[in-house]
């Protein structure tokens, strides 16, 4: 019996794009295909492509420029290496912390709200 991806249509779309990112399909500076001709190519609306792409932004693989589109600025296998801590201001750390718990918080709903949309949903 086959397994059911049950993870949000834009996170399965950007973990696709971060995969062609990281085999060469798309390289480094090499602009992504425009919103509209990915989501004809996942059958999904447009806002689920751009939230796919904010990921893929979030994570610091693409750049995405008003009026030009996508490009990537670094392939997942890249390691950034973190600014030194005194370079940043205490405000800055604590506005950070506060940061992480919140996509702490934000990556259990979600994977609660999943669940509960997997429960509700008919058989198929």
């Amino acid at each position: 019996m086959a397994t059911t991806d049950r993870r949000r249509p834009y996170l399965r779309i950007a973990e696709d794009i971060r995969r062609d990112i990281a085999s060469g399909r798309y390289a480094l500076g090499e602009q992504l295909p425009v919103a509209r001709e990915l989501a004809e190519r996942y059958s999904v609306a447009m806002m689920t492509i751009g939230n796919a792409l904010a990921v893929l932004r979030d994570e610091g693989l693409i750049e995405t420029r008003q009026g030009a589109g996508s490009f990537v600025i670094r392939t997942p296998e890249d390691k950034v290496a973190p600014a030194p801590a005194e370079e940043h201001s205490e405000e800055f750390r604590v506005l950070s912390q506060q940061l992480r718990e919140i996509r702490q918080h934000m990556e259990k709903l979600t994977v609660r709200l999943d669940e509960l949309d997997a429960r509700t949903r008919p058989e198929q």
